[in-house]
């Protein structure tokens, strides 16, 4: 399982919170690559409740990871 930002940004308005079944299904309807579906499938535990992409991508990148000065601008 891999996970890139431009496969992340897919799931941005997934129904948050929601379960491994209802996150494919949502790819799925969505129209997402199949790297997105591939890598939902590998997650482990079907009943577990995911609250956001955190959740499944444990290094994904928030705001805080770009160091980013707009008193520089």
């Amino acid at each position: 399982m891999y996970w890139t930002l431009e496969l992340a940004s897919h799931l941005e308005d997934a129904p948050w919170p929601a379960n491994k079944e209802e996150l494919i299904d949502y790819a799925i309807r969505s129209g997402a690559p199949l790297e997105i579906i591939e890598n939902l499938q590998e997650l482990e535990d079907d009943s577990e409740i995911f609250e956001s992409i955190e959740d499944i991508w444990i290094d994904y990148p928030t705001q805080e990871d770009f160091f980013f000065n707009e008193d520089e601008y």
